[in-house]
């Protein structure tokens, strides 16, 4: 008895906790040229995030992705991931010099291309303006 009066509350905070760990994730999909093309002829706006899961100025770009997707649940903008190990074809296709390249998509036309930007607005600003807010 001693033992679930102990750990009842230690698992009340762990799934409360991995409730709001589940909260903030980034809503994302692997990038596929199939569901690039898609998107693009439905004239969708894009988010291509060229990522390492081993680079710090990603998981920073994460972080501020995972807030303005927090702060605007209703946001049309489609996250597609290049992994930058694992698909180099397509780092090469969209001239990522380096993991932690952004670059926003309005349909077929790139609009904005970044690297190793983190700033909170300056990202928000460009989503923004691509989605007309």
């Amino acid at each position: 008895m001693k033992f679930s009066r102990f750990f009842a509350p230690i698992t009340a905070l762990l799934v409360l906790f991995s409730i709001t760990l589940s909260a903030d994730a980034l809503e994302a999909e692997s990038f596929t040229k199939e569901r690039f093309e898609a998107l693009q002829a439905e004239g969708a706006p894009i988010l291509v995030d060229v990522y390492a899961t081993w680079c710090p100025t990603c998981a920073k770009q994460r972080k501020v992705l995972e807030t303005y997707q927090s702060a605007n649940p209703d946001s049309k903008l489609v996250i597609l991931e290049v992994d930058f190990d694992d698909q180099k074809e397509w780092v090469k296709h969209f001239k990522a010099p380096r993991q932690s390249t952004l670059l926003l998509f309005d349909g077929t036309e790139q609009v904005w291309f970044s690297v190793a930007e983190t700033r909170e607005d300056k990202i928000f600003a460009a989503i923004d303006e691509l989605l007309g807010q």
